[in-house]
């Protein structure tokens, strides 16, 4: 048991920390009043923060590259983190939960339907099962097995990257083409959709409008993969709106909702009928596509948050960080900084630094080392020629500790 010396009010910390182990059993053994007993020493006890990360040997960093799933997408506010403990606290029907967030989800986005979805890549794959199977339990439990189902999608080519796995993992065969012309001439008695990647909308001839029509058209119905992109706000609403019949979102990244979450917009017969390949239902495609209570509760939390926060203050925010960091690079001499902003996916403020290997002897993926090394550990990205910075899923103040190490690391080199 601890006890603080009247003598001296200071608990070591150390002892805190040796005896918190015990404290569970402790506490059943001997009952709450008695571990309570001095508030003081209570005091001590319940601000001891867990290190966990420490504890496993894990390093921590500052996030200057993104909210990619290796480095565990964004931090959470700690709004969501309440609704997350909330969720914990309590039983609830999980359909029902689903059923009242998913119309909540709607509401605010001006959508038929919503639900949440263990990432975007499963509000790919339940979509995908929804528009094959429909509301027929028997074609739910044959997939991914689709003998008698429609299962061609067709995509664009330039469009076709590892994601697209999320609609052949469910039985979907991809139908590859690159102009209207041969799409139209693509569409057979087996096609069951069309699907967009928004990221390479840039990238290829066909472009979002043409497939919303050609859908429309052919009463096929059409599905956009929008998982990088918010930033900007419109977008949560610009897709449905422009005839989409569903939409997919991640929930880890810029939403800043739980890293395993995401959102499944549109058409609600769409997503009626995904939602019957999701649990608690057994014997179906999405069964390990499990989304709890707590990450239902938290992606709410977090879009609510997301469309209340004042976005203008935050790009610029954004862009004075990664001015403060790009003025530190051109401060040495034979850097040269550029400020961008992708225009689709990861639509922020970035920074690309180049500079001449002759005059600043290191090369873009030393200085990545160096800086994911040191300490603090930065995480940055970029490739043979570039060092490639953002500031988005940074701390505030975090920006002028990146800044320092840029311009020491490049200054050394010199």
């Amino acid at each position: 048991m601890l006890l603080l010396n009247k003598k001296n009010t200071m608990i070591n910390r150390r002892k805190v920390i040796k005896n918190l182990a015990s404290l569970p059993f402790i506490g059943a053994f001997l009952g709450s009043n008695t571990l309570s007993a001095n508030p003081e020493t209570a005091a001590v006890i319940s601000n001891v923060r867990r290190d966990f990360f420490k504890e496993l040997g894990l390093r921590t960093f500052i996030n200057a590259a993104g909210t990619y799933t290796s480095m565990t997408g964004s931090l959470m506010s700690k709004e969501v983190i309440e609704a997350i403990s909330y969720g914990a606290s309590e039983y609830v029907n999980l359909d029902e939960l689903q059923d009242k967030v998913g119309e909540r989800i709607a509401e605010l986005l001006n959508c038929e339907y919503a639900t949440v979805s263990s990432g975007a890549f499963g509000a790919m794959s339940i979509g995908m099962a929804g528009v094959m199977c429909g509301m027929d339990s028997q074609k739910v439990k044959q997939l991914p097995n689709t003998d008698g189902l429609k299962n061609e999608v067709i995509l664009q080519e330039s469009h076709t990257i590892g994601y697209a796995q999320a609609l052949t993992n469910v039985g979907a065969k991809l139908v590859k083409v690159k102009t209207v012309n041969q799409l139209e001439k693509s569409i057979t008695k087996k096609t069951v959709m069309l699907w967009f990647l928004n990221a390479n909308t840039d990238q290829g001839e066909i472009k979002r409008e043409e497939f919303v029509a050609l859908g429309k058209k052919h009463n096929i119905p059409t599905f956009i993969d929008c998982a990088a992109d918010v930033p900007p706000v419109e977008n949560l609403f610009r897709f449905t709106k422009m005839g989409f019949d569903l939409v997919a979102f991640s929930g880890g990244k810029g939403l800043r909702g739980p890293q395993s979450s995401g959102l499944l917009l549109g058409k609600r017969k769409y997503i009626e009928a995904a939602r019957l390949h999701t649990p608690p239902r057994g014997e179906t495609i999405g069964r390990g596509m499990k989304v709890n209570k707590e990450e239902v509760l938290g992606m709410l939390a977090a879009l609510e948050i997301y469309l209340n926060k004042d976005h203008k203050n935050e790009w610029k925010m954004w862009e004075s960080q990664i001015q403060l960091i790009s003025d530190a690079a051109n401060s040495v001499d034979g850097v040269k900084s550029e400020i961008h902003v992708p225009k689709h996916a990861n639509h922020v403020p970035s920074l690309r630094i180049k500079w001449n290997q002759k005059l600043v002897k290191i090369t873009p993926n030393e200085m990545r080392r160096q800086l994911r090394e040191g300490h603090p550990s930065i995480q940055t990205v970029g490739n043979d020629n570039i060092l490639g910075i953002t500031t988005w899923m940074m701390v505030p103040g975090q920006e002028r500790i990146v800044a320092k190490r840029v311009k020491e690391i490049l200054i050394n080199a010199t």
